[in-house]
């Protein structure tokens, strides 16, 4: 296991991610929304960049993405099927292809129910799931295109991952999150519990994500 991940915040919660394989040196950006932003961080970690990664194809995951190819270099990859709603894709996917960022692999995984052509990128070596908005802690994306079973389909591939497979998803929604699933199972302990712990995170400004998928 060889990926590390660097968070980078974007807007007002979104999350994006700064991949690199260490083995290898290779790198890449999933969703990023705020081209200076990104461009920033990549500058701060060395000025390498392979890959961009889009898991959709809403603006606040992608509005960044050509320019910031364009700044380094790079290639940009996305699901095949939604190619005409994307950035000019360079490399087009589809569920169980395997994408090599340098020696680590990830395997894709169609995740249509918040876009009809959301996918996520399984890094499974690695333990490490980039969902986009399909999941996110205590709780899921909204349906703008899909259907509910789209998405609980969706939400049982993801299940099937490795427990310890840590969830990197788009946005800082879980104190948000937390207060909706307590209103509809207050006496949950489990649940009073991370709700807990997530308004100390917040409260002291700190991320609650990544979250382990278990």
């Amino acid at each position: 296991m060889t990926l590390t991940v660097r968070r980078v915040p974007m807007l007002s919660d979104n999350y994006a991610w700064l991949l690199k394989d260490e083995a290898s040196g290779a790198t890449g950006f999933v969703d990023p929304a705020d081209e200076a932003a990104a461009s920033a961080a990549v500058r701060e970690a060395g000025g390498r960049l392979d890959f961009v990664l889009l898991t959709h194809h809403h603006d606040d995951h992608t509005a960044g993405a050509a320019g910031l190819a364009r700044g380094f270099g790079a290639r940009i990859v996305g699901n095949r099927a939604d190619r005409r709603r994307l950035p000019k894709l360079d490399v087009e996917l589809a569920e169980g292809d395997d994408f090599a960022l340098g020696g680590a692999h990830a395997r894709i995984i169609d995740t249509p129910g918040h876009t009809v052509g959301h996918v996520a990128y399984a890094f499974e070596a690695d333990r490490a799931l980039f969902c986009g908005d399909t999941l996110f802690s205590l709780g899921c994306g909204r349906l703008f295109e899909g259907t509910p079973a789209q998405m609980f389909a969706s939400l049982r591939k993801l299940a099937a991952l490795d427990p310890e497979t840590l969830v990197y998803c788009g946005h800082e929604y879980t104190a948000s999150n937390a207060r909706f699933a307590l209103s509809a199972d207050p006496e949950n302990p489990a649940l009073r519990e991370r709700a807990a712990e997530v308004e100390r995170l917040r409260a002291e400004g700190r991320p609650t994500i990544p979250v382990k998928l278990s």
